[in-house]
């Protein structure tokens, strides 16, 4: 029964990890270009990607669910994984430097969908012919693009770490 758990859990733990870096990377480096090039409207563009961020978000928020639930049962079963207490073994420091990332990817995550999004869409709703409430608008837009970029980084560095982890 353990290699059933242990099975599962890594396939589970594996396709969260595909879906949200892997949805990250699509959309920073083909969607997101792609529809700029040939879309030659930004609020088309930017309808799109409000579109495609409905739909890959709960996914994210899914996936985010299953690495919780998956991580603790993978350390439990897994044959190499010491105790996460033990701080004098080579793997305590590795995985904690590899949850340390997803600890601030997640929060990332979550402050763009539950602050930053809702307060762009309020102003924009409000900007209407106020080119300072528009130049907001754009920054706060700015930032929120720059921190879908800076959790692809930490996310590749996630898959970075766990192969340092993995060969071991």
């Amino acid at each position: 029964m353990n290699l059933l758990i242990l099975s599962l859990s890594h396939f589970l733990h594996l396709l969260a990890t595909v879906v949200w870096i892997g949805g990250i990377f699509m959309v920073l480096l083909v969607i997101l270009p792609g529809a700029r090039t040939s879309l030659e409207s930004p609020p088309l563009t930017g309808k799109l990607m409000k579109e495609i961020t409905r739909r890959l978000t709960p996914m994210v928020n899914a996936s985010i669910v299953v690495l919780i639930i998956t991580g603790p049962i993978l350390g439990h079963y897994g044959k190499d994984m010491a105790n996460p207490l033990e701080f004098y073994n080579h793997w305590t420091p590795v995985m904690g430097v590899k949850h340390l990332l997803v600890l601030v990817m997640v929060v990332i995550h979550f402050y763009r969908g539950w602050l930053l999004a809702p307060k762009i869409g309020r102003l924009a709703a409000q900007a209407e012919g106020t080119p300072a409430l528009s130049s907001r608008v754009a920054g706060l837009q700015k930032l929120s693009l720059n921190l879908v970029k800076v959790n692809l980084v930490l996310g590749l560095a996630v898959l970075l770490v766990t192969g340092v982890i993995m060969s071991q």
